[in-house]
């Protein structure tokens, strides 16, 4: 069972890092998906998934705030927006175009449904970090 876990794991972190090039393609639940599967599946694959920057910072936001950083959301947002204006522009056929604004909405709404992360709580993650890496570098 540990290998279906640690595939689902895999499969949901590459579609999490398609996720930050493709705006249609959500991040933040493949990558809460990946880490839940592989802290069942691989405790190692779970670790080195950790020691990525940017996939720790979700992971860590949303275990601790579930929240979104305040600069994520307006970047997603208006990253996502820009690719529907051009896909509606390239588009021919109305439906389809109906059918990617639909999806432009239901992703920003389910964007801005998540709290903001505040200052506060974005520094007390990193000052939590920052023990942690010195606590493991007294440990090394």
């Amino acid at each position: 069972m540990n290998w279906l876990w640690t595939i689902i794991g895999l499969l949901a972190l590459g579609l999490g890092f398609l996720g930050m090039f493709l705006p249609v393609l959500p991040t933040t639940p493949f990558w809460l998906l990946a880490a839940f599967s592989l802290m069942r599946g691989s405790k190692r694959l779970y670790n080195w998934a950790m020691s990525i920057r940017s996939f720790n910072e979700v992971v860590t936001n949303f275990q601790i705030y579930r929240a979104i950083p305040k600069r994520i959301k307006i970047v997603s947002i208006t990253t996502l927006w820009i690719t529907i204006i051009i896909s509606c522009c390239i588009v021919a056929k109305l439906w389809l175009v109906v059918l990617l604004l639909f999806i432009a909405i239901c992703v920003t709404f389910h964007i801005l449904s998540f709290r903001t992360l505040t200052e506060e709580e974005r520094i007390a993650l990193r000052k939590r970090k920052e023990t942690e890496d010195n606590d493991s570098a007294k440990i090394a």
